[in-house]
């Protein structure tokens, strides 16, 4: 699992602790993106049991999402839902466990789920947080074999296949993008 949520947000100590939880009882090996705030306090050094987390799992300060996403041997993505995490998952084919935290990602994480059924949507407790065991049946939904896990994965499939189609030589965005293109050239 790649687990990252963008470049702006920060989770508050309660949420990533519960994050931490549902990691360690799913036991599914994770590139945690955690950055380093601004008063250069590492975000990771906050975590109660960062040594088990290290044991099960990778946490850095950054690296290039779509390097990672686009890696065969990541399978799954935990995300903000922000809207270039949401595209790069759909465009590389990637199932998620959404977490969507402000503005436009609640609508985001709505789309993955209910629209497009590339993902599943952790729900927050009367008090605003995704508590661990919710986080862990996410997981257990997205990376499982079950029924509810099959059919992300071939709708993920499906989304990365369409998104190929739509910007290939004659596709609707090549189409678009090249219409664009002449009428920008045909003002100049």
């Amino acid at each position: 699992m790649y687990i990252s949520f963008g470049s702006f947000f920060n989770l508050q100590l309660q949420e990533m602790e519960e994050i931490v939880r549902g990691l360690l009882e799913s036991n599914r090996p994770f590139l945690w993106v955690l950055r380093v705030l601004p008063d250069g306090e590492k975000q990771e050094d906050k975590l109660s049991c960062k040594e088990k987390l290290e044991k099960q799992g990778l946490i850095v300060p950054w690296c290039s999402q779509v390097e990672v996403l686009s890696h065969p041997s990541v399978g799954r993505f935990v995300t903000h839902c922000g809207w270039n995490s949401t595209l790069e998952s759909l465009v590389l084919g990637i199932p998620v466990l959404c977490l969507p935290q402000f503005t436009d990602q609640p609508t985001n994480a709505k789309l993955l789920e209910d629209e497009f059924e590339t993902g599943v949507r952790a729900m927050e407790n009367d008090e605003g947080i995704v508590e661990g065991d919710e986080i862990k049946r996410c997981i257990e939904l997205v990376m499982g074999d079950g029924k509810i896990g099959e059919e992300i994965k071939k709708n993920s499939k499906k989304w990365k296949y369409l998104a190929k189609e739509a910007v290939k030589e004659g596709g609707s965005s090549h189409k678009n993008l090249r219409t664009f293109v002449d009428e920008i050239d045909d003002g100049f």
